[in-house]
C-alpha cells in the first residue's frame, strides 16, 4: 500500500535527518515535510508547507490536503529553551499534540510517531541504569510536558486504537543540523569551536555524565520501531533507549587524541546544570532490545571520529 507521511517540526536536529531517511525509503514524492518556517536548505523535490501546529485550521487542511497514513509530530520546545519560556513550552508541546492526535484519530492515520526524552526522568529517579518503569519526576517544563505526552499517547492507544510510537531520546548527537536548545547541546556545540578553535567552554561541569546517542543510530532506531510488528510492542508510552553514556571530560579527552591541541574550560552556575544534574547518567534499555530489536552502533571513539571528519569536510 502507498504511504503518505506527514512530518510536522521537521526543521529541528531529529527532524532534518529523519525526513531524509524517510524519503529515501518512502519516495521524496509521498513525504510531507512542514514547519513553522522554511527550511534553510529545501532537498531536492521536497514537498514542504509552512504550518503552525497550534493553528487548528490550518492542521485540518494539512491532513484533508494529503491524507496521511503516517504522521510524525516533532514539534516542540526543548529543555533550556522551556525553561526560559515555561508556559509558551506547555501550550506548544502539549496542545500540539493533543491537536495532532485529535486528527489522527479523525482521519484513521495507521502510524504515529511523537518523540519523548529523558527529561521524562528527575530528582529521585534512579541516577544509574534507568529502567524503563520507575520513579518520574520531571522539575523542568520540558520534561513535565513530556512526561503528560507520555500518557497521552498510551491513553489514545487504549481509547481510540491510534497505534503511536514513541522514543525517550538521550542527547542527541550529530553534524547535519544543528540542536534546537537542550541541555546535552554541549556534545555538538564542542566539536563546532574545537575545529574552529581548538577551545570549548562547556556550561556542563566536566564529570557531569548523561546518556547520548550519535543521530545515524536515532535514526536507524526509530525507523526500527516504526516497522515493528505491532503485536510486538509492549510499550506504549515511550520506550527507553541509549547509546553511550560519557562526561565532558570523557568526550574533551577523546577529541584531544585526534585534535592533540584541544583545549576544554568550565563555567560555573549555568542554569543547564541543574537540569543535567536531575537526568540519569545511563539508561536501561533491554525492553527495546528485546521488543524490536534495538541495537546501536556507536560507540564514543567511533562517535567522535565521525564527527569530526564529517564537520572538517562541511
Amino acid at each position: 500500500m502507498k504511504e503518505s507521511i506527514i512530518m510536522i517540526g521537521a526543521n529541528g536536529q531529529i527532524g532534518t535527518e529523519l525526513a531524509a531517511a524517510l524519503r529515501k525509503k518512502f519516495g521524496t514524492e509521498n513525504v510531507v515535510t512542514s514547519d513553522i518556517r522554511q527550511p534553510q536548505v529545501f532537498a531536492e523535490g521536497e514537498i514542504f508547507e509552512t504550518i503552525n501546529v497550534l493553528d487548528q485550521d490550518a492542521l485540518v487542511a494539512l491532513f484533508e490536503k494529503y491524507k496521511p497514513t503516517q504522521v510524525y509530530l516533532l514539534a516542540a520546545m526543548l529543555s533550556a529553551t522551556g525553561e526560559q519560556y515555561p508556559m509558551k513550552a506547555w501550550d506548544l508541546n502539549m496542545t500540539g499534540l493533543l491537536n495532532v492526535l485529535n486528527l489522527c484519530v479523525e482521519h484513521k492515520v495507521q502510524k504515529v510517531f511523537w518523540p519523548s526524552s529523558i527529561a521524562v526522568f528527575g530528582p529521585n529517579s534512579p541516577k544509574e541504569n534507568t529502567d524503563q518503569y520507575c520513579v518520574m519526576d520531571p522539575n523542568t517544563m520540558y520534561g513535565i510536558s513530556k512526561l503528560a505526552g507520555e500518557r497521552l499517547i498510551e491513553y489514545y492507544n487504549g481509547k481510540y486504537k491510534l497505534d503511536i510510537r514513541s522514543i525517550r531520546y538521550p542527547g542527541i548527537i550529530s553534524w547535519k543540523a544543528q540542536p534546537g536548545g537542550g541541555t546535552t547541546d554541549y556534545a555538538v556545540h564542542i566539536f563546532y569551536e574545537a575545529l574552529k578553535n581548538n577551545r570549548y567552554e562547556c556550561f556542563l561541569s566536566e564529570n557531569t555524565g548523561l546518556p547520548m546517542l550519535y543521530m545515524d543510530d536515532a535514526i536507524e532506531g526509530t525507523l526500527q520501531l516504526m516497522d515493528a510488528p505491532k503485536e510486538s510492542l509492549s510499550i506504549r508510552s515511550s520506550y527507553n533507549i541509549t547509546g553511550i553514556s560519557f562526561t565532558p571530560k570523557d568526550l574533551a579527552l577523546e577529541i584531544k587524541k585526534i585534535l592533540p591541541n584541544f583545549v576544554i574550560t568550565y563555567s560555573d552556575n549555568d542554569p543547564r546544570q541543574a537540569i543535567a544534574d536531575s537526568w540519569p547518567s545511563s539508561i536501561e534499555d533491554s525492553t527495546a532490545r528485546n521488543d524490536w530489536g534495538w541495537q546501536p552502533r556507536f560507540d564514543l571513539a567511533k562517535l567522535t571520529q565521525d564527527m569530526i571528519e564529517n564537520l572538517k569536510t562541511k
